[in-house]
Parts: structure tokens; C-alpha cells; sequence
């Protein structure tokens, strides 16, 4: 694993993404998100990143296919700012023990994740897909959890299976910020984060709260959760860029960031802007 400490200025956002745009892979981008429908790829991250003063990035699957994942992997060959990639794999498929080898060979794979939030209830408490995590140690590979918060009873269970594999829940499990409904998700995220295995990213809340009249304080309870459960070193700051883009521009969203984490200590701030995500993912 890096030595933390000489990678401890590093600023890393912990979650986004790249496409080439079609309508058909990317049919979730309705009207409303018009300014979605364009290739988001690493030229168009540089400047967000040097605007941002963003020193990397964990790029994230967007699609569930292996050739998505083989792609990001060879963007980031290209593309130093690509710290590390969470890709997607089959998991649940029965050859994907020696598929994983195969994966797990690529130095810039640090993870992998499933799109639970689209799948029924009880997902996550299917046979084949647990068979697959508990491969995914010989590895040494992250799992993200994306979930929506009516999944979190489940996703503690899932959880509870794995006390060896470490976990990080993405964008705070999608609270209903937008109606201000605040349990029971902040009680189930306080149990989840008893489990010490589960980092938790703090990012796509923008997309969750009202996207023309978000704020600072429509976010602060939310934020108030997540820290006061997981704590700074079990806190990670990601943009989901460019998703985040049909609510806040780039800037705005590390700006509200900063300033929300203002009066933390700096060595606080160290492990929430860069340190946990390169110590949780091993980032090269």
C-alpha cells in the first residue's frame, strides 16, 4: 500500500465518471438532463480538475459491461489523473473467479461495483452474487455499494457477510434530500457505519436535493449525518461529475465542500479531500 503520508496534500475526487454519449447505452438521461447528452471524456476533466485545484481522480463504471471497464482502464493508461478505476464485472457469473484474476492483474483497477439501485429488492441477499464478493478479496479489490437509502436494511446485511471485504457506499446512499425526509436514513446509516470495513463517499447529493434550489443548508443535515457516523478518516470527497452537472457546476460543488469542512482540522481535511481514497483504494 502508498505511503499516505507523502501523498497526504493530494486532493482526490473520489467518484465520477467518462462516456462516449449514445442515446440508447445512456437512455436514463431524459430531457431534463439535456446537458448530459455529450462525450465527457479525459480532456474535458483537466480542466475541470485544474479549476477545481484537483490533483486526481477514482473514475467510476457508468455502464455495466466488461468493454466499458476495459476502456476506462486504457484511458487511464493515458491519462495520469486516473488514480485508479471501479469497474464492473459479472459478478455473480460462475466463471468470474477466473475472470477476476484476469482483472486483478491491471494495476489501475482498485475496485468494482454493481448498479444495486436498479435492481429489486433483495439483490443484494442473492447466493451467487455473495459467492462473488467474498472471491473478490484474492484480489484485493474495493466493492462500491450504490444504493438508494430504502436499500440500506439490505445493504447491512450484505455487509454483515463480509467482514473482511472493504466496502464504500457511494453518495450517502441517495437520501430523499429533496423532500427533507431525513429518517429512517440517518438511522440505518449510523448502524451501517458501525461497521468499521465501510468507508462512505460524500458525493451525488446535489442530484438528490432540489436541483434548481439546492444549498449549503439544504445539504448541512445530511452532511451533519455522514460525519458525525463515519468520522473524518472514514470520509472520502467525490463530484459525480458529470452527473452532478444537472444541478451544480464542478467548481460550486468542491467550493461547498471546502467550505462546509472549513473549521475542521487540517489533518481532517487531509483524509476527507484525498488521504482515505488513496489508502482505501491503494491509488497509484
Amino acid at each position: 500500500m502508498n505511503d499516505v503520508s507523502t501523498e497526504s496534500s493530494l486532493v482526490i475526487d473520489a467518484h465520477h465518471h467518462f462516456w462516449r454519449y449514445s442515446a440508447e447505452e445512456y437512455d436514463w438521461i431524459n430531457d431534463d438532463m439535456a446537458v448530459l447528452r455529450r462525450n465527457f471524456l479525459p480532456d474535458d476533466l483537466i480542466v475541470e480538475l485544474a479549476s477545481a485545484k484537483v490533483d486526481g481522480v477514482v473514475t467510476v463504471q457508468a455502464r455495466q459491461t466488461l468493454e466499458e471497464t476495459r476502456w476506462l482502464l486504457e484511458l487511464a493508461k493515458s491519462c495520469s489523473a486516473i488514480r485508479g478505476v471501479v469497474g464492473w464485472a459479472p459478478i455473480a457469473a460462475e466463471d468470474f473467479e477466473a475472470l477476476l484474476d484476469v482483472l486483478a492483474a491491471e494495476p489501475k483497477l482498485v475496485g468494482l461495483r454493481h448498479l444495486v439501485q436498479v435492481e429489486p429488492d433483495g439483490f443484494l441477499d442473492g447466493v451467487d452474487f455473495n459467492r462473488g464478493v467474498r472471491s473478490m478479496r484474492r484480489g484485493g479489490l474495493v466493492y462500491d455499494v450504490v444504493i438508494f437509502e430504502r436499500q440500506l436494511e439490505e445493504a447491512i446485511r450484505f455487509v454483515d457477510r463480509h467482514p473482511q471485504q472493504v466496502f464504500v457506499l457511494d453518495h450517502v446512499a441517495k437520501p430523499k434530500i429533496a423532500s427533507g425526509e431525513i429518517e429512517p436514513w440517518r438511522s440505518r446509516m449510523r448502524e451501517l457505519s458501525k461497521r468499521a470495513n465501510v468507508m462512505c463517499k460524500v458525493s451525488g447529493m446535489v442530484t438528490e436535493d432540489s436541483w434548481s434550489r439546492w444549498s449549503i443548508e439544504s445539504l448541512r443535515p445530511y452532511l451533519d449525518v455522514v460525519v458525525e457516523a463515519f468520522g473524518p478518516a472514514r470520509l472520502m470527497a467525490g463530484s459525480d461529475w458529470p452527473v452532478c452537472l444537472v444541478a451544480s457546476e464542478y467548481g460550486r460543488w468542491w467550493n461547498v465542500l471546502r467550505s462546509y469542512f472549513k473549521n475542521y482540522s487540517e489533518g481532517e481535511r487531509i483524509q476527507i479531500f484525498g488521504a482515505t481514497s488513496v489508502k482505501t483504494y491503494n491509488l497509484m
